[in-house]
């Protein structure tokens, strides 16, 4: 599989995750930027991020077009995790939604989910039932969690009606 994110998919993403042209705290009081990009050490100490090759500063803000490519920069490895891991046809919905998924638990936490496992098992019905495992911050239920993973299986089961009437593509 090599499948991208649609636009659709970065809509959601964006909505989801929240959009700030600033650097903000997140939840875990990480300094963070844009959608979701956490700061490394090299962009803290440089002040700036390289997007598209080129450095941007953005301790003034960076500009929407800025975030949004930001954020396809950052996808491509989530998109890259799910390509590889996932072994069976997901049709666009059911991709965007997972990589959406990964990009809030990290690269890591999907690869070693059992939400992937079922899904390799082409237990696709059961893929609903693992992402609402998935939702505890700081060892507590968290009410954003809950929300943001229903999101992800209302995008994941819009393509279920896609992929009962042949939507599917490997």
């Amino acid at each position: 599989m090599n499948m991208k994110v649609s636009e659709n998919g970065k809509k959601k993403l964006a909505e989801w995750e929240g959009v700030e042209l600033n650097v903000y705290r997140d939840v875990a009081g990480l300094p963070t930027i844009g959608v979701g990009h956490l700061l490394t050490k090299d962009e803290l100490s440089s002040g700036k991020i390289t997007l598209n090759g080129a450095p941007v500063k953005y301790a003034t803000g960076m500009t929407q077009q800025q975030v949004m490519d930001l954020l396809a920069q950052d996808l491509a490895k989530f998109e890259k995790t799910v390509n590889e891991c996932v072994t069976v046809p997901l049709n666009q919905n059911q991709f965007d939604s997972l990589v959406a998924f990964s990009f809030n638990v990290g690269p890591d936490a999907f690869k070693s989910s059992t939400l992937l496992k079922v899904l390799n098992q082409k237990q696709f019905a059961d893929v609903p039932n693992q992402l609402r495992r998935w939702v505890h911050s700081g060892g507590q239920v968290s009410k954003g969690l809950i929300n943001r993973r229903e999101k992800e299986i209302e995008l994941w089961s819009a393509s279920a009606a896609a992929a009962s009437s042949g939507g599917i593509r490997g």
